[in-house]
């Protein structure tokens, strides 16, 4: 290892920190096991927090609107999420705007 690979500056820059509310919802599906049923996640992650378009949001009110009571894989049970959240830019927990549209805009 040589001394330039040492320099603590990050390869990549990296741009000012937006803190984004919620968890990804990858994050507590992953701390699932799999199959499993929908009360159980509602037991163990219902007040967790997920990022949505629309803001956070916990599994419980989102479980409110999955018709499905049993879910095999995750896959299957993150697509049943996005079916009741959907899908698009999450809004950052300072202004509100949606990350994509806070990159793109040029001040």
């Amino acid at each position: 290892m040589s001394d330039e690979e040492d320099d603590s500056t990050p390869a990549v820059e990296l741009g000012e920190h937006t803190p984004v509310e919620g968890a990804p919802l990858a994050r507590v599906t992953s701390r699932l096991h799999w199959p499993i049923q929908k009360s159980e996640i509602d037991r163990l992650e219902g007040d967790s927090e997920i990022r949505t378009p629309d803001g956070p949001r916990t599994i419980s009110t989102v479980l409110e609107d999955v018709d499905e009571t049993y879910f095999e894989r995750h896959q299957e049970f993150e697509k049943h999420v996005r079916d009741v959240v959907g899908t698009g830019p999450v809004a950052t927990a300072d202004s509100g705007a949606s990350a994509v549209d806070e990159s793109t805009s040029s001040e």
